[in-house]
């Protein structure tokens, strides 16, 4: 090669030196930057100059080394498989938070739980100790005091437990629009960025390395929201699917929006693509649980299973934990919401194991509410139960008011309502004035059929938490096993949380082996990069002088 020939190939190497330099540098500048991916000079031969084809071989001259691209270092399957565990990390630890919030209500958590828990708790037992005193001397007016106070504080205690759920509910509801609002954000940067990498790359000379960087951290981000998946084209755009339904596609965004609920201001999220809408008459859609039926983002009703890849992502999380509505004991015994429990046409086989089971909060208001609703009912029941046996035997006042009608010493703030736990008060005469209960007959002896029936309602073990548990329990051991399904619940979530934090921690760290910025590594590679260009500088130099001496000597 001639000696200008030569300069060219130190020249090659300083360029590719500098540049891996500068490659360099910026890794280390964004050491600590989120989401940040290392780069890597790629170097590649330039093209030789073919002197002669003569055998056995070519003479063929090098004209150096030549910068190809600065590359990603990124693992496409370490990518994939992060994502994945941690929509499923985001997953458990909605899950584990709420057992953990519920055990807080119900009074038995490990931070002493709340005020309400407790008083209710203490008020379920005061109940039963009031019975216990009643049955000792029926027709004294202090224990009927006490057995109308004490009923009293057990509904107002009771009502203020299940507000607690409801008020967690509402918060688990406005967290929905905050993921929502992300998931949207999400999906339009990611689509700006989609044009932006595919115009700077179309020339297929650079690399939009930091523009994909963001996309990625946005990627890593949708997919602690849900179950995604996405696929490169050959230009660079990312197509990406939420759920199963294009979210990001050839230009456009599916943007996901909202339906509110009338009855309880709960909020569905739908794709606003696939919704069959109406239209007023400005032209406004108007959005109905029927146009938006089959354009859901989550189905909830699903069975939960890893398996299936449905316990992926926080907003699925709050979605099921949450539930869609108010839950009570009619859902208990397979009734819907606005079915009428005293018309078995009206139930549906299998509703609590569809419905119900699977959202933590409205499955504790359903097991909670059918305590009450059992108390409620079994004590009014055995008033008018008494009431009754007493007019067959001839006394049509006892236990009766003066139309006529048996005490009930609960009543229905609102007639056309369940006997549910929001809808019930104690009776407000009774309240006034106990001893219009009486319960002394017409011979002056004291009723102790009653107390003992009132007794044995308590202490007859005939309930279940659901469908699904067959362990029969009373009145007194319901709540407390109650409580301990919330805490063996809540400890099955935790160790389900560490364990996929583990999961999720070994793939971060893998992935950080292969996309993260080592300050030694990179230091190392400065140092070596820097002896490149040292000597490739020391190469022009040689060949300058070169090129000197046969000037100046040999040319004379």
């Amino acid at each position: 090669m001639s000696l200008m020939g030569s300069l060219w190939t130190g020249v090659s190497g300083l360029q590719t030196s500098n540049n891996a330099l500068n490659t360099t540098a910026h890794n280390m500048s964004n050491l600590d930057t989120k989401g940040y991916t290392r780069q890597q000079v790629a170097q590649s031969t330039r093209p030789y100059v073919t002197i002669s084809k003569n055998a056995p071989a070519w003479k063929q001259l090098g004209l150096g080394v030549e910068y190809s691209m600065t590359r990603q270092e990124r693992d496409v399957f370490l990518d994939k498989n992060y994502r994945r565990e941690s929509g499923r990390s985001a997953f458990y630890d909605i899950s584990t938070s709420t057992m953990e919030e519920i055990e807080y209500i119900l009074g038995e958590s490990e931070a002493g739980g709340s005020i309400e828990g407790h008083e209710f708790s203490e008020s379920l037992s005061n109940f039963w100790t009031a019975i216990q005193e009643l049955s000792k001397d029926p027709t004294s007016s202090v224990n009927q005091n006490l057995f109308v106070t004490r009923a009293y504080e057990f509904v107002s205690r009771a009502s203020a437990v299940y507000k607690s759920l409801c008020q967690y509910q509402d918060n688990l509801n406005k967290s929905v629009i905050k993921e929502v609002n992300n998931l949207n954000s999400y999906a339009e940067e990611i689509e700006a960025l989609n044009r932006k990498i595919v115009a700077i790359e179309a020339g297929d000379v650079e690399r939009a390395n930091d523009l994909r960087d963001r996309r990625n951290y946005l990627l890593d981000e949708l997919a602690k929201l849900g179950n995604i998946s996405y696929s490169e084209d050959i230009t660079g755009y990312v197509n990406v699917r939420f759920e199963d339904v294009d979210l990001v596609k050839s230009g456009t965004v599916n943007r996901v929006d909202l339906y509110t609920d009338p009855k309880t201001g709960f909020y569905t999220p739908y794709w606003s693509m696939l919704a069959n809408l109406d239209r007023d008459k400005d032209g406004n859609p108007i959005v109905t649980k029927e146009g938006i039926a089959s354009a859901e983002v989550f189905d909830t009703t699903r069975q939960i299973s890893s398996d299936l890849n449905t316990d992926i992502g926080s907003l699925m999380g709050i979605l099921l934990a949450r539930g869609d509505h108010r839950a009570t004991y009619k859902e208990i015994q397979d009734y819907p919401p606005d079915a009428d429990p005293t018309d078995p046409s009206q139930k549906e086989e299998g509703w609590y194991d569809i419905h119900i089971s699977q959202s933590i909060v409205m499955n504790i208001q359903a097991e909670f509410d059918q305590l009450i609703n059992a108390v409620v009912t079994k004590i009014n029941g055995i008033l008018a139960e008494e009431a009754e046996i007493a007019k067959e035997q001839g006394d049509t006042e006892y236990l009766r008011d003066e139309n006529g009608e048996p005490w009930q010493l609960f009543t229905k703030v609102i007639d056309q309502e369940d006997w549910s736990v929001s809808n019930i008060t104690i009776n407000q005469r009774l309240r006034q004035n106990p001893a219009l209960l009486k319960f002394r007959l017409n011979e002056h002896s004291e009723d102790n059929s009653t107390m003992e029936k009132l007794k044995a309602a308590f202490e007859e073990k005939i309930y279940t938490l659901n469908p699904n548990v067959e362990t029969p329990l009373c009145f007194r051991d319901y709540y407390k096993n109650l409580v301990g399904q919330v805490a063996n619940s809540g400890s099955v979530f935790r160790g389900i949380q560490e364990s996929q934090t583990v999961a999720t921690d070994a793939l971060m760290n893998a992935r950080e082996q292969v996309v993260g910025v080592s300050s030694d590594e990179e230091l190392t590679n400065m140092i070596r990069y820097q002896n490149a260009y040292n000597a490739s500088s020391r190469y022009i130099n040689v060949i300058s002088e070169m090129l000197e001496h046969i000037l100046s000597t040999l040319g004379r």
